[in-house]
């Protein structure tokens, strides 16, 4: 197995600096490295916001020269190593919500819950964080020799990059080197407790010094982030140092709330959900940014790398998947979800019907049909004025459309369209199916349920795919997931032309989370108003469902709800592994998934693999450092 190096954890401050910012929502200009010194770095406020967009940059890129080529990591493909990539594979593949079909060493096992002590990809995000921490310390203690005021600004942001560096090295691996200064002397490792109250203490002294609610630019942090941070941190006290803080929870989520942020509800494109919108390629600009608190910025042009959306989008798509569809060149046939998360959106046939509308005088017929040709026809639903629809069971066969159990009006017909009296409609799609019937313009569809589920989140793909997984290594082993594109609004591609890079920016932190954070932290004794909580969580199910038809109660909110909810919400936004430890269904057999522990029906794992090791070659360079338990 290859060794990943960091090539920068203690480089010089000139080598940090002549790293180019490709994060043009900052404006800033490219550093030139044959003229770049120290001095020219901080000599004022404008050259010091070049160097704060690198700190940003860092994030989201993965190197000095684009998407491959002088790697800040060595040892590991440059496209492996990016954050949000490396944060999906340890928090997503890790869970029910995601499963790879690639063999890259060490790959498979995560999802498996059996990496080993040198696995590429736990080294590689540990060193990508220690890189943001090293980077962070040298911008501080660089920046703190300006005085000025917009440089304290940019000083507070450069502390709220490091506190959520080491608010990550803390969730992911535990006891961690704690530095605040750049320094060739091996460090001590300090204990979670230690790094959860250095990120708390930071982000607290650092909220007023940070600009109001939305007063920055597009892409920088304000103090709502801090405020959001501080709601997520909280929230996992308990589980990060056994002291419960939902009090705070409660209190941080309260001001993200009341700040000027607030869930899109802008169905920009037209599709009946302002959801999707997310995810779109310029989700910047289409709505979806006064959700988002702290987002990684890409463009398919100007900040390219085969992590971030890119890999996101890319890494989806295969199979019988159309990739234009999704704004690029082609797919990478990778990352697929488990039939345990999809079934977090399904309901009974009966539920789902009762959601649509009253019972009409149209019905299906036909030996494809739960009462075949016999009478009486399966009644469908009135969904709004001339359409009818219904969730149920088709077999291999063929139907027709009846209104009052009658054959003097009756459609037949092929390829959607209804024909008068026509023939018998041969039945394609079979299983779990939802049928409409569309009087307006004479058209019918039948899909299966899982591409027409009514909650707008759940977008899956599943022509020639299977629910369940017996070949992980087979793309079409498992829905495919369609969350994330690299389609704006009005259904253009992104701004590269080659259909390589992707332009849609990835939320860290959005609203609709601490909206979340607010409702457990209730549950849980926070001290919360649970009637706040209950209209917090329908503000998002109204979103997801175009109406108030799957709004809850009191009585319907519990924590296992809550939880489903978050899985619903915010799936594939790095979160998964975090909540189920959260929760003690990561590594218990109080919830089992498909491949949990590298077996198909899911067996649990041991409690040690809710941190994961730290690397092996810190270990042998550093004596004051000692394992993780069970590594």
């Amino acid at each position: 197995m290859m060794k990943i190096k960091f090539n920068t954890l203690l480089v010089a401050l000139i080598s940090f600096f002549t790293l180019v910012s490709c994060h043009d929502d900052l404006n800033q200009t490219p550093i030139d490295p044959d003229s770049t010194t120290e001095e020219d770095v901080f000599a004022n406020a404008s050259q010091a916001k070049g160097a704060l967009a690198k700190l940003y940059a860092s994030l989201a890129l993965t190197g000095q020269q684009g998407p491959a080529g002088q790697p800040d990591i060595s040892g590991i493909d440059e496209g492996f190593s990016q954050f949000s990539r490396m944060l999906f594979n340890l928090n997503e593949l890790t869970t029910d919500q995601a499963i790879v079909g690639w063999g890259d060493p060490g790959l498979p096992d995560l999802h498996g819950l059996s990496w080993s002590s040198g696995n590429d990809f736990t080294e590689a995000m540990y060193y990508r964080l220690a890189q943001e921490v090293s980077f962070t310390n040298s911008f501080i203690s660089n920046a703190e020799l300006l005085a000025d005021e917009e440089v304290n600004q940019f000083i507070a942001e450069a502390r709220f990059l490091r506190a959520f560096a080491y608010y990550n090295l803390m969730d992911l691996y535990g006891n961690v080197p704690l530095t605040t200064e750049i320094s060739t002397e091996l460090p001590q490792q300090a204990s979670r407790e230690e790094i959860f109250n250095f990120v708390e203490e930071e982000l607290l002294e650092i909220e007023d010094q940070l600009a109001d609610s939305g007063a920055n630019e597009y892409g920088r942090v304000d103090r709502v982030a801090a405020w959001a941070l501080l709601s997520r941190l909280y929230l996992n006290a308990e589980s990060f140092i056994g002291t419960p803080r939902y009090n705070d929870a409660v209190t941080y989520s309260e001001k993200v709330i009341n700040s000027s942020y607030s869930i899109n509800t802008t169905d920009a494109n037209g599709n009946g959900s302002a959801y999707d919108e997310l995810f779109l390629a310029d989700n910047n600009t289409n709505g979806a940014q006064k959700e988002f608190i702290f987002t990684l910025n890409f463009d398919g042009i100007q900040s390219q790398t085969f992590g971030g959306t890119t890999f996101l989008v890319h890494a989806a798509v295969g199979g019988t998947m159309n990739p234009a569809e999704f704004g690029i060149n082609g797919g990478w046939a990778g990352n697929r979800t488990t039939k345990s998360f999809v079934n977090k959106f399904v309901k009974t046939n009966a539920e789902l019907n009762a959601s649509i509308g009253p019972v009409s005088d149209w019905g299906i017929i036909g030996n494809s049909t739960p009462n075949g040709w016999a009478d009486p026809d399966t009644d469908m639903y009135e969904a709004s004025p001339n359409v009818f629809k219904i969730f149920t069971e088709l077999t291999e066969g063929e139907l027709k459309f009846r209104k009052n159990d009658d054959w003097s009006v009756s459609f037949g017909g092929e390829n959607g369209n209804l024909i008068p009296d026509g023939d018998n409609i041969i039945v394609e799609t079979t299983g779990r199916v939802v049928i409409t019937l569309n009087l307006n313009n004479n058209t019918y569809t039948i899909q299966s349920i899982y591409e027409s589920l009514p909650d707008a989140r759940a977008m899956f793909y599943t022509d020639g795919q299977t629910l369940e997984i017996n070949d992980v290594s087979t793309f079409e082993d498992g829905f495919a997931v369609t969350k994330f594109r690299n389609i704006d609004s009005n259904g253009n591609p992104g701004s590269d032309s080659t259909g390589d890079f992707v332009d849609t920016d990835l939320p860290v932190i959005r609203l609709a989370e601490i909206y979340l954070n607010y409702a457990e932290a209730t549950l849980r004794g926070g001290g919360g108003n649970a009637s706040r909580a209950v209209n917090l969580i329908n503000e998002l199910r109204e979103r997801a469902y175009g109406n108030n038809s799957a709004n809850i109660t009191s009585g319907d909110l519990d924590l296992q709800f809550v939880l489903d909810e978050r899985s619903r919400e915010l799936y594939w936004e790095g979160l998964r592994r975090t909540d189920l430890i959260r929760y003690e269904q990561f590594t218990t057999n109080q919830y089992l998934w498909p491949f949990k522990g590298g077996v198909k029906d899911g067996v649990s794992a041991p409690t040690y693999r809710r941190l994961f090791p730290i690397p092996n070659d810190l270990l042998t360079i550093n004596p004051n450092l000692t394992q993780n338990d069970g590594y």
